[in-house]
């Protein structure tokens, strides 16, 4: 599983036109999933993304997680994480897992983040997908199992 993590002021995803996730602050998060991932991979980037001290504190410093700022995360699919751009000019995408088995593990990794106290947004699994952000740093971070 790998995720990108961009902490945003603000972040929102339009499918066909019309807005269907928006947070104000805390994280962005694109998730890839590939095929050896399980729940326990949901279960760890889930408790890492709650716990990561990177927003700031009274003085200015990455000391809080983002429960503390009681922020939000809006979660999007993105198989292209596990893109390989090795050969030729067209990624192949073979390491990304299918995408039923990526839609129960999205799913998956959305409840689990909810259950540590995370309110979620979500976009929609394998929609064409419009990804706006207020970049706040900019942070960005890159976990993966």
């Amino acid at each position: 599983m790998k995720a990108v993590l961009q902490r945003v002021s603000s972040a929102s995803v339009k499918v066909d036109g019309s807005i269907v996730g928006s947070i104000a602050h805390g994280w962005l998060i694109l998730l890839g999933i590939t095929h050896d991932d399980g729940d326990q991979a949901c279960r760890f980037v889930a408790d890492k993304v709650s716990g990561l001290r990177v927003f700031s504190d009274e003085q200015g410093k990455m000391n809080l997680n983002i429960k503390q700022v009681e922020g939000s995360a809006l979660v999007i699919s993105q198989f292209t994480l596990y893109g390989n751009c090795q050969k030729g000019r067209r990624p192949s995408f073979g390491d990304a897992a299918n995408p039923d088995k990526a839609r129960i593990l999205y799913e998956k990794f959305v409840e689990e983040l909810k259950g540590l106290g995370i309110k979620v947004a979500t976009g929609e699994f394998g929609a064409h997908m419009e990804v706006s952000l207020q970049g706040d740093g900019p942070v960005t971070l890159i976990l993966s199992t």
